[in-house]
């Protein structure tokens, strides 16, 4: 059976402001020096499904750049333009319906577009487990992550031991406690929720049709107009009333028909600027140090020049990020509320720097 690859890209990425930007987001960055991470996702996914089946889902401010960045890898008519942010089960409906109308039924293989993944063989294993699974049961199939250490920051899969590595999914867990966090590290039954996922096109498609319906419905009516000459206006139209749900919520918690194929692969969502030690060494003192910068009696900072040099003295647990036009200082422990900054960016008005 054809396999396809779906790519979301539409995310805004604002908690690595202020190198991410709403033109070049974090999936449109080279964060690990080597490739900038939706190119990276696209050779990843590539392992399974040839460059020509591959599809991104984005949104319309970033769908010219994402057709620059990745020309070579992915046709142009295959990237999706959403006219507004609508969640992960809009995403994932509008391009299933599109690769079902027009390419016929496959397997799609899903995954964001700005993880970082250190051991790729062993990915291409997984992925190739789960699209073989999917393809033989028809069944809903996600990847989980084993866990290495008690995450509050993850959504867990609850799953029931088998023979072999494909495990039937009992149940999702939302962002737990720490002390649930532990429990679920000690039981090893429990693994993250990736947000990866891999299924037959027809079979989502009839998930939303009974799960989601209105959705679906509107779904329906946009694919209607593929191919024809108001097919973008059609889109621009309808696509702001399909309803805003993840396909977590919507489809996946309430399926009794999910397998899920644990890996240990490097997984990091690299989700903040704390997370940079992911892609790149720390130094004897746990420094991450890109570009310009020298640091004296530094411990636990991470520091991200893009030209200028930065002079550290005598500081732990930092963040310092210099770009031609903003400079960011904050503790590590508040790396998630850097968002917060691009919040009041934009109450203010100051959209030259977002």
């Amino acid at each position: 059976m054809k396999v396809y690859g779906i790519i979301m890209a539409g995310g805004g990425g604002t908690r690595f402001w202020p190198l991410s930007r709403k033109g070049t987001p974090k999936q449109l960055l080279n964060l690990s020096g080597k490739e900038i991470m939706v190119n990276e996702a696209i050779d990843r996914v590539a392992r399974v499904a040839a460059y020509e089946d591959i599809y991104i889902v984005t949104n319309c401010e970033q769908a010219d750049k994402m057709r620059l960045v990745t020309h070579g890898r992915v046709a142009a008519e295959h990237i999706l333009s959403e006219p507004c942010a609508r969640n992960t089960a809009a995403c994932i409906g509008y391009a299933a319906m599109k690769i079902m109308r027009e390419r016929g039924d496959g397997v799609l293989v899903i995954t964001p577009s700005d993880a970082y993944i250190k051991d790729e063989d062993t990915f291409a294993q997984v992925l190739g487990t789960a699209v073989h699974a999917a393809a033989t049961t028809n069944k809903l199939v996600t990847i989980g992550i084993k866990p290495t250490f008690p995450a509050t920051g993850y959504g867990y899969i609850r799953y029931r031991e088998a023979e072999g590595d494909v495990k039937p999914a009992m149940r999702f867990v939302e962002k737990p406690t720490r002390r649930k966090a532990e429990e679920y590290l000690r039981s090893g039954c429990y693994v993250w929720n990736s947000g990866m996922f891999v299924w037959k096109a027809s079979v989502i498609l009839k998930k939303f049709k009974r799960l989601l319906p209105e959705l679906y419905a509107r779904l329906a009516k946009i694919a209607a107009s593929f191919g024809r000459p108001d097919e973008r206006s059609v889109l621009e139209e309808l696509y702001p009333e399909l309803p805003s749900v993840s396909v977590d919520y919507g489809i996946m918690e309430h399926s009794r028909d999910i397998l899920v194929v644990p890996g240990e692969f490097g997984w990091n969502d690299v989700g903040s600027w704390d997370m940079l030690g992911a892609l790149h060494p720390q130094d004897e003192r746990g420094n991450v140090v890109v570009g310009n910068a020298v640091n004296v009696d530094t411990e636990n900072t991470v520091i991200y020049s893009s030209g200028k040099m930065i002079a550290a003295v005598d500081v732990s647990d930092l963040i310092i990020v210099d770009t031609p036009d903003a400079i960011l200082v904050c503790p590590k422990s508040k790396a998630q509320d850097v968002k917060k900054i691009v919040e009041e960016l934009r109450a203010e008005g100051k959209e030259e720097l977002l």
